[in-house]
């Protein structure tokens, strides 16, 4: 079989499916239709907002389905209708058998992690969050269970020790999308019959989806915790905490780039949330010692240098941030 033979569905919906999306057809691969979540209407005009991989569909001519309920007969009729020999999965929703079981060469999936590890909706964040010094990506055949299935294939990258999950996020956007491209290609030369290997049982990581309260900051966490959670949600969804200016007036932050301070930076107090600022530098007191805040957004303001920051902004001398409720 010829790669413009293999009839495909591609299934995705945020920017980390595009790129894999973009090389399949680049290659030459036959996708026949796309399938992404319904439009969102946001903003004072509730306006429609497309997903990253519709707009991508649409700017390649291709078929976009949208269904609300993957069960619906009507959606599996239309599905069913392009005639796939294989369905691709990147960052979509979870699957009913009807659905990836309906291609006769199956359904693979792209998972940004080095599973059994950070199965789950947020592996990126939650590598970066935890620490790790490494991290990957994963193709495997789907089954019932979430991320459960026979792997495939998979490759590793380091995290560097001041990298962030959206550096991170787009190394691996594009490493997923050779992995694709080396997985169709051995489906392809086997025609579906590939050499796979068993998750082990029992032994996994999980990684839930980010909800408000992991953004929010403990300053009473070891400062190793605290940095690694910045960096985890840096830039988006971004970890957040309050300040207080010299009237004392409470605002919330976000923060998005810390680093450890020297041992005995300038008014770095005891008490975990005590916060101390010359005109350039900014330092929050940990469980266990200080970090120095470099990259911030005030609410209503845009991100920048806490240098920046400190040039218009007055902290309230003497305060303790206290975590948000």
């Amino acid at each position: 079989m010829e790669k413009k033979d293999l009839k495909i569905v591609f299934l995705g919906t945020p920017e980390f499916a595009v790129a894999s999306l973009e090389s399949v057809l680049r290659e030459g691969y036959s996708v026949k239709a796309v399938v992404t979540m319904p439009d969102k209407q946001a903003g004072r005009g509730h306006k429609f907002l497309f997903s990253d991989v519709k707009k991508c569909a649409l700017e390649h001519g291709l078929p976009v389905l949208q269904p609300r309920n993957l069960k619906d007969p009507e959606f599996l009729s239309e599905l069913a209708s392009y005639g796939a020999d294989l369905f691709i999965v990147i960052a979509f929703r979870m699957l009913p058998e009807a659905v990836w079981g309906m291609p006769r060469l199956g359904t693979f999936n792209l998972h940004a992690s080095l599973l059994p590890r950070y199965r789950g909706a947020a592996p990126i964040n939650r590598a970066v969050m935890n620490g790790e010094k490494e991290t990957g990506v994963t193709t495997f055949f789907l089954k019932h269970e979430i991320d459960t299935g026979d792997i495939i294939a998979s490759r590793k990258i380091g995290i560097g020790d001041d990298e962030n999950v959206g550096s991170v996020h787009d190394r691996l956007m594009a490493l997923g999308a050779e992995m694709v491209l080396d997985t169709l290609q051995e489906i392809l030369k086997t025609d579906g019959n590939v050499a796979v290997t068993p998750q082990p049982e029992g032994e996994f990581t999980p990684a839930p989806k980010i909800f408000a309260e992991d953004c929010v900051i403990d300053w009473n966490r070891p400062r190793e915790e605290v940095r690694n959670q910045i960096r985890g949600l840096s830039p988006y969804p971004a970890a957040r905490t309050s300040i207080r200016n010299a009237e004392g007036k409470e605002f919330s932050l976000k923060v998005f780039g810390a680093k450890y301070a020297e041992a005995g930076s300038d008014g770095a107090a005891p008490e975990p949330g005590a916060l101390s600022f010359d005109k350039k530098h900014l330092y929050v007191m940990c469980g266990d010692g200080p970090l120095e805040i470099t990259e911030l957004q005030l609410q209503g303001k845009k991100p920048m240098s806490t240098t920046a920051f400190l040039a218009g902004f007055r902290p309230l001398e003497n305060q303790v941030i206290k975590k948000l409720s």
